[in-house]
């Protein structure tokens, strides 16, 4: 019986083609409306270039350190839009690692 490797949020399993995919379900929500998006459109075309130019070793180093760094991110936001009291649970929470 082989066991399974553990749950890893931060570990890119989806392929070069399924981030495609999702590149497209944008670009296709945001054109839409193209002018108001134009600048988003330019930018996620310039991302699927760079996705078609990319081995999938280095795909999958880059995007997974986005993954991670989006976790990051949407804790410290949310950290930053409440008051005080988050600011003295990120600092028990800081002093646990």
């Amino acid at each position: 019986m082989s066991k399974k490797p553990p749950f890893d949020p931060d570990k890119l399993v989806l392929t070069k083609s399924e981030i495609l995919e999702f590149c497209d379900r944008v670009l296709k929500k945001w054109n839409k409306n193209p002018t108001k998006n134009a600048n988003n459109i330019l930018a996620m075309n310039a991302v699927k270039t760079s996705i078609l130019w990319t081995d999938d070793d280095s795909l999958k180093a880059i995007w997974g350190e986005i993954l991670s760094w989006t976790f990051d991110l949407l804790y410290e936001n949310a950290m930053a839009q409440d008051g005080e009291e988050w600011a003295n649970i990120r600092k028990k929470l800081k002093s646990k690692k």
